[in-house]
């Protein structure tokens, strides 16, 4: 009686790799009964996925690992690799692993949320949910892995959001409540009574400022933002923007002045855009010594429009450009108390910028001032007719540019004598705006490119 063949050691397949198998099959080689006879591949029944378990892993959003006996990695999704939960076909993480023994020693799913390293180097973390379930008997452990690294940030800025939004009402509220009490005990001194009611009515006023905002801010980030789009004259945008400045730049002596190219137009909300344009140069009137200039200049790029406001304020600080677009970030909170800004003016000019296909960026050094440009798609066939520059050279009155550049000189002698390298922002790194070569119209009283702050 012939005794059956003896099974040799398993050895990887490779014509299971190349049939696209999904995961690491070994297999045993049974030769035919004849020695010239081909034999057949057949998996080993402990490495075998149960059937349809492939298909279905295929479909899951989630990474997915399907862990062998002995700890090995079976079959890996592409997004398992790529988080760096699978590393020379076994779990990367130790978490992951004690998750997979204990399972399969009692045989209960298991979930628990996680902060594993992302790759070898481990420079980033990862949030993430693993859930881990026994199969086929507890044979095979199968790893799930959500990544809710996005979301756990994004719940993280809601709650900074709710808190930052209760600190800011209860500031003019509470001053509120206060200056109403000094008003009732100082009911019969009239000058003190006049003195509170004008400080009631500034806290007022910032509270009607903050209310409006977190109004604007909520409407911009809706479902549908631009629902009534329609072509926008970029001229008309800037001149109201600068008209509901008039009485805070009068206020400082502050000259605003616009030029540029004219006739250019964008796609999309009128009033958002005046929104945007009007913050910009509130800000640049609000961080700016008195008697003072701030310049809107308009000019086509490329099939873009953009709109800067350049001034000559205080500049921001290198280590606060990143971060002075998120909701109620202050570079200098005391400032900001004393010109009343509520924190939310550039988080709602990034917004419009976004909700119009376009940017904002900013070009600053600390002590000479700023440029903040929004860079907007133009509409077709807008400005074609007009020169690159923005004007012609046969329009230009030399009179009125030697006058700008002496009022500009009186200007830098109120504030100190100023490097004229300082005073050209130099072409923009990653977060800067050129400024350098907008044409302002002579007109209008703006700075030519070369003297503009």
């Amino acid at each position: 009686m012939n005794s059956a063949p003896r099974v040799p050691r398993a050895a990887p397949s490779t014509a299971g790799r190349a049939r696209g198998a999904p995961y690491d099959r070994r297999v045993a080689w049974y030769p035919g009964r004849r020695g010239g006879e081909r034999g057949a591949l057949v998996a080993r029944p402990r490495d075998v996925v149960p059937e349809g378990v492939v298909d279905v892993l295929s479909v899951l959003r989630a990474s997915t690992v399907l862990v062998g006996p002995s700890d090995d990695v079976l079959r890996a999704s592409p997004t398992a690799y790529a988080f760096g939960l699978v590393r020379d076909d076994r779990l990367a993480s130790p978490e992951l692993l004690a998750l997979v023994r204990s399972v399969r020693r009692d045989g209960e799913i298991r979930q628990q949320d996680l902060e594993l390293p992302r790759g070898p180097l481990g420079g980033e973390k990862l949030a993430v949910t693993a859930r881990v379930a026994p199969l086929d008997s507890g044979r095979l452990v199968l790893v799930l892995v959500e990544d809710r690294t996005e979301s756990r940030r994004i719940d993280a800025v809601r709650r900074d959001f709710v808190a930052n939004v209760s600190h800011e009402l209860k500031t003019p509220v509470g001053a509120l409540s206060l200056l109403a009490e000094a008003v009732v005990g100082a009911s019969d001194d009239p000058d003190a009574v006049r003195h509170f009611a004008r400080s009631m009515h500034r806290e007022a006023g910032r509270l009607a400022d903050l209310v409006q905002e977190l109004i604007d801010l909520s409407r911009l980030q809706g479902h549908d933002p631009l629902a009534a789009a329609t072509p926008v004259d970029v001229d008309e945008v800037v001149v109201e923007a600068i008209d509901r400045c008039s009485l805070a730049a009068g206020a400082k002596g502050i000259v605003v002045v616009s030029g540029g190219q004219d006739g250019l137009q964008v796609i999309g909300d009128e009033g958002q855009l005046v929104m945007a344009v009007r913050n910009l140069v509130d800000n640049a009137i609000s961080y700016s010594p008195p008697h003072t200039r701030v310049a809107v200049g308009v000019r086509r790029l490329d099939g873009l429009v953009e709109i800067s406001v350049t001034d000559q304020g205080i500049g921001i600080p290198e280590g606060d450009l990143e971060r002075i677009f998120e909701r109620f970030y202050r570079v200098d909170p005391a400032r900001s108390r004393e010109t009343g800004g509520t924190g939310l003016g550039l988080s709602i000019v990034k917004h419009i910028a976004q909700n119009h296909g376009g940017e904002v960026v900013v070009w600053s050094v600390e002590g000479s001032g700023s440029t903040f440009t929004v860079r907007l798609p133009r509409a077709p066939g807008s400005g074609e007719e007009a020169l690159d520059d923005g004007f012609d050279d046969d329009d230009i009155d030399d009179d009125d540019i030697d006058d700008d550049v002496d009022d500009l000189d009186d200007d830098d002698d109120v504030d100190g004598e100023r490097d004229e390298r300082d005073r050209v922002p130099p072409s923009p790194g990653p977060t800067g705006a050129d400024q350098s070569t907008h044409a302002p119209s002579a007109e209008a009283g703006t700075p030519t490119p070369q003297e503009a702050p």
